[in-house]
């Protein structure tokens, strides 16, 4: 999450300061070139946060290395003020589709009251106003860019349920704004949405070997109007929330339209994640939009490498459609 943190606040700063994308944090040296899969004949999502500032060392080769793999469906990170990282964003999306890509969805957040706060994390009320303003602004831009989903990715401060509800206040205004903008409005999970808040009545009718209160996750799925959001889940991070992403598939069937399809790192290689069932439930509920996602390599290989061997993964598995 840290290293999610990391790559939004540079690609902000790298479009504020006009600095070359591939220069502004210590990642690992130039990729190598990717060899392509031969039987990529399977169309995958992939969410470019994946690439860190890889993506950036040549944008139109490393797109095009990509969509050999199979990667022709891309979710965004690092808009900011018109731009894709560094990149005019009508610039990166002729790149994308030169490359025989669309983009389909984006990664974006409120910004924050001072450069100190990356994101807005405390709503209030009487923030409201800006915060639709930036949604009509972020929404006109993305429907030129032909986006089919606007997900805000990061949660905001949830001490709780009242939290929750003045969230899901604005998690509908902005669902309202990106509907007359042709576009859908989402929320992306990390761990942190399956931490319980509990109501006063809920504590003190609390089973004493259980603990009181709801999910986040939940308070926000049904606090928010199914017309106007929907939700996209990230099913690596509901494990490490302690939940189980094929029971909240099979709650909330006509909720979750979106998945990112992450591990550990590597797809496949923790043992922590079912792809199988995941996949299977996610045909059964009719989901047509899924990314792949990788955190940063833990053995200091290339995100390319990384990335390449996750296409690798799902070209092969014979659950994958």
């Amino acid at each position: 999450m840290s290293n999610r943190r990391d790559f939004l606040k540079s690609a902000s700063l790298l479009t504020a300061g006009g600095l070359l994308a591939g220069k502004a944090t210590a990642m690992p040296a130039t990729a190598p070139a990717a060899t392509p899969v031969t039987t990529a004949n399977k169309a995958l999502g992939l969410q470019i946060y994946s690439l860190f500032n890889e993506l950036y060392e040549d944008t139109p080769k490393r797109l095009a290395e990509l969509r050999e793999m199979g990667y022709v469906n891309l979710e965004l990170a690092g808009y900011n003020n018109g731009k894709i990282g560094s990149i005019d964003m009508m610039e990166f999306k002729k790149m994308a589709e030169d490359a025989g890509q669309k983009l389909v969805s984006s990664h974006v957040n409120p910004p924050g009251n001072s450069p100190q706060e990356f994101f807005l994390m405390n709503y209030t009320r009487d923030q409201l106003p800006r915060v639709k303003e930036y949604w009509k602004a972020t929404a006109d831009d993305h429907a030129k860019l032909g986006c089919k989903y606007l997900l805000q990715p990061m949660m905001p401060t949830v001490k709780n349920h009242d939290d929750a509800a003045l969230v899901c206040e604005f998690f509908n205004e902005a669902g309202q704004i990106c509907k007359d903008a042709g576009l859908q409005f989402g929320y992306h999970n990390h761990n942190w949405e399956f931490k319980k808040v509990a109501t006063e009545e809920q504590i003190k009718n609390a089973h004493p070997f259980m603990e009181p209160g709801d999910p986040i996750e939940d308070l926000f799925i049904t606090g928010t109007d199914p017309n106007l959001v929907v939700f996209e889940l990230d099913v690596y991070w509901t494990v490490r929330g302690g939940s189980d992403p094929l029971e909240y598939m099979q709650k909330y069937p006509d909720r979750i339209r979106v998945l990112h399809i992450k591990d550990r790192a590597v797809l496949g290689q923790s043992g922590l994640l079912n792809f199988q069932n995941i996949f299977n439930q996610m045909y059964t509920n009719g989901i047509q939009d899924y990314f792949v996602e990788l955190e940063k390599m833990p053995d200091g290989r290339s995100q390319m490498v990384g990335i390449k061997e996750c296409a690798d993964y799902l070209q092969t598995a014979s659950f994958v459609k």
